[in-house]
């Protein structure tokens, strides 16, 4: 059994000035709560990450962290998107030396008190605890069903990823290390995760409505980030282009044969349509084909230039921590000062026989 944990949860936020003050209330409570029933050490905070956001988002998470310092926050130079945003606090939580970090959105739509069942499995020796949604009632019928055709596609080709998982979870110390050893800038972390390895485990919630504000997840971003997920995890699409070129080539075959059987029973072959018709499926099989190919070389191409997944612009400083280092310090002193009196005492000694043994010599 492992001792009461220093916990760590993790909130990206772009552009959350009307929920933050909500999403404050409920983890603070949910702190409270922890840290009166022994299940989290003291020193657990909320690591909140400002993901370039055009509002107040930072200067809330300024003024909360002043009201209570268990409110942390980091704030990147520009806006680098949702992955990147909770990749930079999980890095964070690790850097301030957590032993877990829980990962979740600011929107509140995520179960809080599934923490509680997290924090138990960690307790029992799990690395990772995903969080899994019973149902998607709260999503748009299109939602549903893109999601679970994107799901679908994702394991057909392949991809080891959660059914119903976003991106609650949680991860020991030792799942972060192992997450710091994946080193590509296109992370998608829903798949990167499972490939980690260590203990995992499933806890089941009931997703909610968004508590404020209005959705960053518009359509195009969530095409942008299916398609981001696919082209990371996966070569399959690929291998794909090359069996639907056999295909394309066996189907011609079969064209030819029946061209030439059909012209030498006397039959007119006009053609036209069927021509036309093959010339706009081939060429669109191509325009996808290097459509795909663009999207590898491109991720290669991103990959071969080493840039930062993020920038981080400011923190805010840990004084808890800040605190305890300097009363370890000044438990220190006394000792440290007496070793250095002690050291002076010797050399004074071997200074002064010295002189002893020198006057006689030189009399």
């Amino acid at each position: 059994m492992r001792n009461a944990p220093v916990i760590y949860i993790v909130v990206p936020c772009y552009n959350e000035e009307e929920v933050l003050p909500l999403t404050a209330e409920f983890l603070g409570k949910k702190l409270d709560d922890l840290t009166r029933s022994r299940r989290i050490h003291p020193g657990s905070r909320v690591l909140m990450v400002d993901d370039g956001s055009k509002d107040r988002t930072w200067k809330l998470i300024e003024e909360l962290h002043e009201k209570d310092e268990r409110f942390a926050g980091v704030k990147l130079s520009r806006n680098r998107g949702h992955q990147n945003a909770l990749l930079a606090g999980l890095f964070e939580a690790a850097r301030r030396r957590c032993d877990a970090a829980i990962s979740m959105d600011a929107d509140l739509q995520d179960d809080v008190d599934a923490c509680d069942a997290m924090i138990e499995r960690y307790m029992a020796g799990c690395d990772i605890v995903y969080g899994v949604r019973r149902h998607r009632t709260t999503d748009t019928f299109f939602k549903r069903t893109t999601a679970l055709g994107f799901y679908k596609i994702m394991n057909a080709l392949g991809a080891n990823t959660v059914y119903n998982h976003a991106d609650y979870r949680l991860m020991s110390r030792r799942a972060l290390e192992g997450l710091a050893e994946f080193s590509e800038v296109n992370l998608f972390l829903r798949g990167i995760v499972p490939m980690i390895g260590y203990p995992s485990d499933v806890v089941y919630y009931d997703r909610k409505e968004r508590a404020a504000g209005e959705s960053k997840y518009p359509l195009k971003k969530m095409l942008a980030f299916a398609i981001e997920g696919i082209t990371s995890l996966s070569t399959k699409p690929i291998r794909m282009i090359t069996f639907m070129g056999i295909a394309a080539f066996f189907v011609s075959i079969g064209f030819l044969i029946w061209a030439v059987v059909d012209f030498f029973r006397g039959n007119t072959i006009t053609g036209w349509a069927s021509m036309m018709v093959s010339l706009w499926f081939i060429g669109g099989l191509l325009l996808l084909s290097v459509g795909i190919v663009g999207e590898y070389v491109g991720k290669i191409y991103l990959e071969s230039k080493h840039r930062p997944r993020y920038i981080i612009e400011s923190r805010t400083p840990d004084r808890i921590r800040e605190r305890e280092k300097g009363r370890s310090r000044k438990q220190e002193m006394p000792g440290e000062n007496l070793r250095r009196s002690r050291a002076e005492a010797r050399e004074l000694q071997t200074s002064k026989r010295r002189e002893a043994v020198q006057k006689p010599e030189q009399e």
